[in-house]
This record gives structure tokens, sequence and C-alpha cells, in this order.
């Protein structure tokens, strides 16, 4: 979402509690709640039009001031169809940019580019751990059945709630607020992990503690430092 209040300075990998989250502070963690794209799972729109487009049209069709491409994926992360997200992009931007729109969509899985370094593993030792594990993204209806199928990860996960079956995205309080009586847990034992310092902010509105992320070993070690009991990274001399 473009716009969004953001803070561009929020430490990565630490515990972000801020105003609503104040008083979970210090509370055990009996659940876990991820973002999908860049957390989970490698999503990279370029990746799709690489076969087709050369560096310079990618990188003017993913600069959203040109295209419009971001703004299309925010309407269809909030419920609007792929035919809505181009009838926008037309209207803003001319006809220019549609044909690639179309292939895009039309090649989505190959944005899809792998799962995330330690993110599989880090899911099991939660589970093992005895924490819930559970999905919470902006993703777009028509997309969000290509990723299940190629993307096993997202079967690992408890339930999820996706924000184009809800038409509801983050960072708006509300999602994190639907989510948590969806799962039937307590925000108050809960954190949040995402990529975007403005979904950070949103859980933080809705009572969740946050972790902005970055890296696998450092988003262990917060874990464990909040008392959840996975095993820790090894060193071998």
């Amino acid at each position: 979402m473009r716009g969004w209040p953001g803070d561009p300075d929020m430490q990565y990998d630490t515990v972000q509690a801020e105003g609503e989250a104040a008083g979970a502070q210090g509370r055990p963690v009996r659940d876990v709640i991820f973002d999908f794209g860049n957390v989970l799972l490698f999503w990279d729109p370029a990746a799709a039009l690489v076969p087709r487009y050369d560096r310079a049209t990618i990188e003017r069709f993913l600069d959203n001031s040109v295209s419009g491409f971001y703004d299309a994926n925010d309407l269809m992360d909030g419920g609007g169809s792929m035919d809505d997200a181009i009838a926008m992009m037309r209207a803003a931007h001319g006809d220019t940019w549609i044909g690639v729109m179309r292939y895009y969509l039309e090649h989505f899985e190959d944005s899809l580019t792998g799962t995330v370094p330690g993110a599989r593993m880090l899911i099991h030792d939660l589970r093992d751990a005895g924490v819930g594990v559970w999905g919470l993204s902006n993703w777009q209806r028509d997309t969000f059945g290509i990723a299940q199928e190629v993307c096993g990860i997202l079967h690992q996960l408890d339930d999820a709630v996706v924000s184009g079956f809800v038409e509801m995205r983050k960072p708006y309080r509300g999602i994190y607020e639907l989510a948590v009586r969806r799962f039937g847990i307590d925000a108050r034992t809960s954190v949040f992990i995402d990529d975007k310092a403005m979904n950070i902010i949103g859980a933080n509105d809705a009572g969740l503690r946050g972790i902005r992320f970055s890296d696998p070993y450092r988003l262990r070690e917060t874990l464990i430092g909040l008392g959840v009991g996975i095993p820790p990274v090894q060193s071998v001399q």
C-alpha cells in the first residue's frame, strides 16, 4: 500500500510494541502470525516478465508513478478483480502498460521464486514447541490459488487470513482484529512478523507485538529472546 505513514527507520528483527501493543510486553508468546511475501516465500514480479521484456521496460513497469502497477496490486489485494485493476491502470496511465500487466497476471506463478531460507524449519520448530502458526497476507483472490499450488510452506500454517477474500488490507487495524478472532487467539500472547514497517505499525495499533523481518538468523534469536522454546542456531568449531 502506497502513502501509509510508515517508519523508514524502524529496526529490523527486534520486537516493536508501541501504543495498543505496549501492554503485551513481557507476556509469553503462544502464537506467531506470518506475512507471506518475502517473509515465508519470495515474490518478485520482475521474474515473471524476464522472458518477454527487457530490463529497462521492466524497471519502468515496476515504477508505480509510471505504470500504476502497485496501485493496481493494492486494488486486487483489497478484493478487486484483475479486470478492475487493468481498468484502473488504463484510466490513470493509458494503454501503454496493459499488455505487460496481462502478461504478468497470466504468468504470475513465475513471480514466486522460492521459499525464504529458514522459514520452513522455523514453522516446524514453532509447531514442535506448541506454538500456533498462522498467516496474514495482502494477496489477490485471483492469484492465491496459484500460490497454494506452488508454495508448499503455506500448507504448514494452521490457518490464514488473505486480504483479497475478506476485502480488507494491512496496515488497517480491522484485518488484524479479524485474524485474531478467526484464529481464536489472544493478541496479547501473539507476535506478528512482516517485512514492511507500516504493517508492523498496523499490528501494534491492533494490540499485536510485531517484528520487522529481514534476517532468518536474527528472527530466530528474537523469538528465543521472547521465551519461545525453539532450537538456537549452532556454531561448529
